[in-house]
């Protein structure tokens, strides 16, 4: 019963969403190259329907590829800041100012610093635009570890690696997947950036950018939908991670 809730409550969703868009559409009497509705997006799906599976692999797999890295950095990263005091002092701020940085404005100096290379290039944005919430959620977890259980654990001749893997990491778990949630949205935004602002032919970015120098608008909304589609699936894979490895947490919340 849960789990039809869990699959039927946003299924249910989705589709009132979409329901509320083509009425919307309809009520306003706006033309496709305006306002595409739901029903105009059909026909594009199946007149592209290879280069959506194409290029959407291409974006999914290069999202993937730089999200993962951000995991490994970010992670690495906030054990840094979360055992150290004054490492924490020194990075926060240099973390703080390059979030801020809009990332639009990097693409073009990444595509200049490795210029032909297109997969490194857009790998290494999505990574960039998305280890800064895992690098908090890690070193928050990690500098609220209680000092009673890092005091008993050095007592016993535990390491800091030790202590890391037996208390501060499964504490930390439920954040970092928070965090990784997040991340998951980010990553995609950093790989459209790149297909869009540096475009070279690949991914669901540079279908986007088809439509819109041909004016195909449904083609373009169909694009938007695609990459929705392929952040919800990312999504429900870190809930499962979720389930497996920080499964305790919900329970216990519960």
């Amino acid at each position: 019963m849960e789990t039809a809730r869990k699959i039927l409550v946003p299924t249910l969703a989705m589709a009132l969403f979409l329901a509320l868009w083509e009425l919307l559409v309809h009520v306003k009497g706006w033309p496709n190259y305006k306002m595409a509705s739901p029903s105009d997006l059909v026909p594009a799906y199946a007149k592209y329907w290879k280069l959506f599976l194409v290029m959407g692999w291409q974006t999914f797999w290069r999202t993937v590829a730089g999200l993962l890295l951000a995991v490994v950095a970010g992670t690495l990263i906030g054990m840094i800041m979360g055992f150290s005091r004054t490492m924490r002092d020194a990075l926060y701020p240099l973390l703080v100012a390059f979030n801020a940085i809009p990332k639009a404005t990097v693409v073009p100096i990444v595509a200049l610093l490795f210029i032909g290379q297109h997969d490194l290039n857009t790998i290494l944005v999505a990574f960039m635009i998305s280890f800064f919430p895992i690098s908090v959620s890690v070193a928050i977890g990690l500098s609220t570890l209680e000092p009673e259980y890092r005091d008993i654990l050095r007592s016993l001749g535990a390491s800091q690696a030790q202590i890391f893997w037996k208390i501060a990491l499964p504490k930390t778990l439920p954040e970092f997947f928070g965090a990784l949630k997040v991340a998951v949205t980010l990553a995609f935004i950093g790989t459209n950036l790149v297909e869009i602002v540096s475009p070279h032919g690949r991914g669901l970015g540079a279908l986007f950018d088809n439509g819109k120098t041909n004016a195909d608008y449904p083609l373009m909304f169909a694009v938007l939908i695609a990459l929705g589609f392929l952040g919800i699936v990312l999504y429900y894979l870190v809930v499962i991670l979720e389930k497996i490895f920080a499964g305790w947490a919900e329970r216990s919340a519960g």
